[in-house]
């Protein structure tokens, strides 16, 4: 039996119906995304938990979902913006509860601006992560009494270590470290932020999460696996050291290359 480590995927419910059989084949971990817009969190979703229970009957690997992200900051300093955005961490997360899922992702607060200014403005830097709280806290307590776990995906970070400290600053394991590789690539590429396996050295035992997917420094191509220039064994060999067995989710815009992403990543001697 392989001993290398095997890949998921994020896909909605209509792509799990055509990718079903090779989500089975090895018990891979799966990310929904059909529960990040606001007319399906409004809306009546039971039927699409239903649904997802169907397909996934039988399935070993480990469930989440993508949280809500569409249109808003966790960190932000107004209180009716974070009480909305509250909201929502909510609605994800008793969709986690109904589904068995046990992660949520949700994006960082942390921008391109925010990189050059949070030292620039005495105190920003401690608000920011204050304004996280508020907005979180009621998230992070659900979390914990549903046993799911919160994880951060960088967006425009360029600072590797920020996102990670926000997460230890709850000091619960309800909250952890997720990486886009493709974000951290573009941050790398366009942005002066260091290469994809430092973001993973930094997050270390905090990280429970990984979107991968190819990109060329430039932009957010969620391109398939070996269609970019991420340098893939300094990523793997990253995540050798990392013993919290985060989840390694296959997250690319054509959802008909997941195959093929994994078969790449196997032809490198990497992932399966």
């Amino acid at each position: 039996m392989s001993s290398l480590p095997v890949v998921g995927a994020a896909m909605t419910l209509d792509e799990l119906e055509l990718h079903r059989d090779w989500l089975f084949d090895k018990q891979r971990d799966l990310e929904l995304q059909d529960f990040v817009t606001a007319d399906v969190l409004d809306g009546d979703w039971m039927p699409l938990v239903e649904r997802a229970k169907t397909l996934l009957d039988g399935h070993q690997g480990r469930l989440g979902i993508h949280g809500p992200f569409w249109g808003f900051t966790i960190a932000s300093p107004d209180p009716d913006i974070r009480a909305v955005v509250a909201k929502r961490m909510k609605q994800g997360l008793d969709i986690c509860a109904a589904l068995g899922a046990t992660q949520m992702v949700a994006h960082s607060p942390y921008t391109t601006w925010s990189y050059n200014n949070l030292d620039n403005n005495e105190g920003e830097r401690e608000r920011t992560v204050e304004y996280v709280h508020l907005t979180m806290r009621d998230a992070v307590r659900q979390a914990e009494d549903i046993g799911a776990v919160i994880v951060l995906e960088n967006i425009e970070d360029i600072d590797q270590h920020a996102r990670v400290a926000l997460a230890e600053s709850f000091g619960s394991p309800a909250v952890a470290v997720s990486i886009d590789t493709g974000h951290a690539h573009y941050a790398y590429g366009s942005t002066g932020a260091p290469p994809v396996d430092y973001y993973v050295k930094a997050a270390g035992e905090r990280l429970q999460h990984i979107h991968l997917q190819d990109a060329d420094g430039y932009a957010d191509r969620h391109w398939s696996l070996g269609e970019g220039n991420i340098l893939w064994h300094s990523v793997f060999a990253a995540l050798s050291g990392v013993r919290s067995n985060p989840r390694l989710i296959i997250e690319i815009k054509d959802k008909s290359k997941i195959p093929a992403s994994a078969h790449y990543l196997e032809s490198l001697g990497l992932a399966q």
